[in-house]
């Protein structure tokens, strides 16, 4: 029977993610598990418990959004750990992309008896990411979203699309794709492992968490008034047909730009450009269906 060391955000999902775990604590109890919960106070308090749990054999179990992923999947990485998650956070696209289910019963048999699957990361720089590195446009969604915690959860990531798309300009971006340059006027560049980002965008949708690459997406300088009109499409995942968007493939890739530009990393902010970013493939092992 397998042990866990849950490790709960208890803001994630205005709260949603301890009460998620309060139901999930229980059925793995009376399943004979043994569980730990602790709550996360801070990211070295986090990388913290995850190096104990792993060294007491624990699953380490992260209840809340992607930014609670991004704060423990370093540790869980380095440690050789096996991560669980409970999805009960504001976006949960990592977990959209694992095809993981929030409903707190079908995330505790998970628990019991998923099996633990190697899944690709991306290293920036040191920095260990599981979904997508964004510089442009969306940089600046991060942080608008990060000033708008007072709007309904449901409200925060479209509102923070719409007006980082009134107020950004474009910048010129250069690109290297396992050592091929590329060059773009662009408002935003994405280094994508995960298809999903931005609370339900499909904005790499061939992306693949086993394939041992990174999908790169190029969103062009356009009017306003166009990125605003491609905007549902980037939710469905039909933008990469439009000519004006380019696909790229490989496994590291570097991007600079001609101003300063931040990138940010599953919402959180990782560091200014430039920035290369590499695959490691199956370097997490995470407990899928």
């Amino acid at each position: 029977m397998r042990s866990f060391r849950v490790l709960v955000n208890p803001i994630s999902g205005g709260g949603r993610a301890p009460r998620a775990v309060a139901t999930i604590e229980r059925i793995l109890v009376d399943a004979g598990a043994e569980v730990v919960v602790e709550t996360s106070r801070s990211a070295e308090q986090s990388r913290a418990a995850v190096a104990d749990a792993v060294a007491q054999g624990q699953v380490v179990v992260a209840a809340g959004g992607d930014g609670m992923l991004a704060s423990i999947a370093g540790s869980v990485v380095e440690s050789g750990g096996t991560l669980g998650i409970v999805p009960s956070g504001r976006g949960n696209d990592f977990a959209r992309m694992l095809r993981l289910s929030d409903d707190p019963e079908k995330v505790a048999h998970v628990l019991l008896e998923g099996d633990p699957t190697p899944v690709d990361v991306i290293d920036a720089g040191g920095t260990v990411v599981l979904g997508s590195l964004y510089s442009g446009v969306d940089s600046l969604a991060s942080e608008i979203v990060d000033r708008s915690r007072r709007l309904p959860s449901a409200l925060q990531y479209p509102y923070a699309a719409v007006r980082s798309l009134l107020t950004y300009d474009p910048a010129e971006f250069t690109i290297t794709v396992d050592g091929e340059v590329h060059r773009h006027a662009a408002y935003n560049v994405v280094v994508a492992n995960s298809g999903y980002y931005g609370k339900g965008m499909h904005i790499a949708p061939g992306a693949d968490v086993h394939d041992g690459l990174l999908d790169v997406v190029v969103i062009p300088a356009a009017s306003r008034l166009r990125m605003v009109g491609w905007l549902p499409k980037v939710y469905d995942g039909t933008h990469v047909e439009l000519p004006q968007v380019t696909v790229l493939h490989g496994r590291e890739v570097t991007v600079t730009a001609d101003r300063e530009v931040v990138a940010y990393g599953d919402g959180e902010r990782v560091g200014p450009l430039p920035l290369t970013a590499s695959v490691r493939p199956g370097a997490i092992s995470v407990l899928l269906p």
